[in-house]
C-alpha cells in the first residue's frame, strides 16, 4: 500500500509538470522547473475552491493538462505489437479509455499534494535531440527518496510527456503487460471495454 502511495504521489507531481508542449527551441529540462512551480502556484491559489469542491480538480486537469501529454503515443506503446493489427476505430477508442483512465485514476493525487519536494538533476542531450529524458528525484517526508525519470518526445513543434519511470519502473511498460494479457484473452475490443467498466467505476 506504501508503494502504491508513492507511486500515486509520483504520478501526480508528472501531472504538475505537465506544462511541456512548448516550441522545440526551448529547453525541456528548464520548462520543467519552470512551469512545475507555476502550476504549483495555481493549485495553491484554489486550493480552498478545492478543498471544498474536489470535483473541481477535473476541469483543471482538463484545461491544463491533457492537451500536453502524448497519449495517442503512451496508448501505442502500451499495446505494443498489438497496435499493428488494431483498426484505426479500436485505436481512438483504446486512447480515449487509456486517457480517461491515467486522468481518474491519478488526478485525485493532487489534492494531496503536500510537502513533497522534487529535485532535478543535471541531464545533458544534444541541441537536436527528439526525445530526451529529465532525471529527477521526488522526497516525502519521512520517506526515502523516489527516483523519477520523465521521457519527453518532439511531437511537431512541441515536447510531450510519453512515459514515467519511477524507481526503474515504466508506466507504459507496466500496462504493456496488462494490455497484452488482456488482449489474449478477449482481443483489442475486450481491452477497451475492459478499460471503459474500470473508467465508469472510478467515475460513480
Amino acid at each position: 500500500m506504501q508503494t502504491l502511495t508513492v507511486i500515486r504521489r509520483a504520478l501526480a507531481y508528472l501531472f504538475l509538470l505537465t506544462s511541456l508542449a512548448v516550441a522545440a527551441v526551448e529547453d525541456p529540462q528548464q520548462m520543467v522547473r519552470e512551469t512545475g512551480d507555476r502550476i504549483l502556484a495555481e493549485l495553491d491559489t484554489r486550493k480552498a475552491d478545492l478543498q471544498s469542491d474536489p470535483s473541481l480538480i477535473y476541469p483543471f486537469v482538463e484545461t491544463m493538462i491533457l492537451p500536453l501529454f502524448d497519449f495517442r503515443f503512451m496508448s501505442q506503446s502500451a499495446l505494443g505489437r498489438f497496435w499493428r493489427d488494431a483498426s484505426e476505430q479500436q485505436r481512438h477508442e483504446l486512447t480515449v479509455e487509456f486517457r480517461e483512465l491515467l486522468v481518474r485514476t491519478y488526478a485525485s493525487a493532487l489534492l494531496d499534494y503536500t510537502d513533497q519536494k522534487v529535485e532535478i538533476l543535471p541531464v545533458r542531450y544534444p541541441p537536436d535531440a527528439t526525445r530526451v529524458t529529465i532525471p529527477t528525484r521526488l522526497q516525502a517526508p519521512g520517506a526515502p527518496p523516489v527516483p523519477m525519470d520523465y521521457r519527453l518526445r518532439l511531437n511537431g513543434e512541441k515536447w510531450l510527456i510519453y512515459d514515467v519511470v519511477i524507481d526503474g519502473v515504466s508506466l507504459v511498460t507496466n500496462y504493456r503487460s496488462q494490455f497484452a494479457a488482456e488482449v489474449r484473452r478477449s482481443g483489442v475490443d475486450g481491452l477497451i471495454r475492459t478499460l471503459a467498466s474500470k473508467n465508469q467505476r472510478v467515475s460513480n
